[in-house]
């Protein structure tokens, strides 16, 4: 009984010491400065309720009672560093449209820097339009232009990257797809951003696979994880483990997580064992912009000095507040304080 008491106190004096280091990061949130590049979206909410079938189609009727509007994409992943107190540079293309307007206004209203927006007046922003119903989601609808950005609106990202590169933490590349992450100016921010030893978080997506290399950490779903890892569609099962293996040498970065859903995350490091963190989600109402605070969470923490395994558990914790909550949301200090003051090893 005495030995098993000991061991209680050594697990409890070691859980209380990791919780104390993980203030200390949160505690350095205000001091980080991460630039974030990558593809604008205004995200639309469509609130209602269903009553009733529609005699039209086996399809429910959605009584509109509400509309709301919130900034989406690599701005989602702005605005929750911003929540958390850090400066944040966000750095994308919009049209100049309604929707662009709409955007823009909401972030000025969230009080984010717009220095590094740029207007393309061929392309639509990007929209997002979610339909909710009783807290759940019934429909989602897409309006955009996935063509590559052109050489243009590529100098002027690149220039607001040579500007501010040298001042910040870390950089963020938020690649939806939607093209502004294009290779040229992949390469390009990639190089910069070695020169100036800044750290580089991606946020990847399966089309552009190929273009990836060199970044310091990436942060793939199970789905693009595995796609990454295949060598075709014909090759069996692969165990986790393999595929963080192989994408760890594909991608050459220093680490990578694995998003799992309700599995948690999974880190693989260059130079450190495989890590599993379970989830720390309680209720699961929404997963909309989840992806995004795991990066936000990253990036702060990584330009705090933490290591890869500090800052993918901090994200964890921050992804189980976030899917708690209907909507694009964000999670609060306070809220991540208590995340973190209900943490044990």
């Amino acid at each position: 009984m005495a030995r098993l008491q000991i061991s209680k106190k050594k697990k409890t004096a070691g859980s209380e010491k990791i919780r104390d280091r993980f203030r200390s990061i949160i505690n350095s949130f205000p001091s980080t400065r991460t630039l974030v590049v990558g593809d604008f979206i205004l995200d639309e909410f469509v609130w209602g309720r269903v009553t009733r079938i529609s005699p039209e189609a086996p399809v429910p009727v959605v009584n509109i009672e509400r509309q709301s509007f919130a900034p989406g994409g690599a701005l989602n992943v702005a605005n929750n560093i911003r929540v958390l107190n850090g400066t944040v540079l966000p750095c994308g293309v919009i049209g100049k449209d309604l929707h662009g307007r709409l955007l823009m206004k909401k972030v000025r209203e969230e009080g984010i820097d717009t220095g590094g927006v740029v207007y393309d007046k061929l392309r639509p922003t990007t929209l997002k339009t979610r339909v909710v119903a009783h807290s759940q989601q019934v429909v989602r609808f897409d309006k955009e232009f996935t063509e590559d950005i052109g050489p243009q609106a590529e100098r002027h990202i690149l220039n607001f990257v040579r500007r501010e590169i040298k001042n910040v933490n870390c950089l963020v590349l938020e690649d939806y797809a939607k093209g502004v992450i294009t290779p040229t100016l992949f390469k390009s921010v990639v190089t910069l951003a070695k020169k100036y030893g800044v750290p580089i978080v991606l946020d990847p997506k399966e089309k552009h696979f190929s273009m990836y290399r060199d970044i310091s950490v990436m942060t793939p779903n199970l789905d693009e994880a595995l796609s990454a890892a295949r060598n075709g569609p014909e090759e069996g099962k692969l165990s986790l483990e393999e595929v963080g293996a192989r994408l760890l040498d594909r991608f050459k970065c220093k680490a990578v997580v694995i998003t799992l859903g309700d599995g948690g995350m999974c880190v693989f490091e260059q130079k450190g064992p495989v890590t599993q963190i379970p989830t720390a989600a309680r209720e699961v109402f929404d997963v909309s912009g989840a992806g995004d605070t795991v990066v936000a969470i990253i990036a702060m923490a990584l330009g705090a000095g933490a290591s890869f395994i500090e800052a993918a558990t901090l994200a964890n914790l921050a992804a189980g507040i976030v899917v708690g909550k209907l909507g694009t949301a964000t999670v609060s200090v306070d809220e991540l304080y208590n995340g973190v003051a209900g943490y044990s090893k």
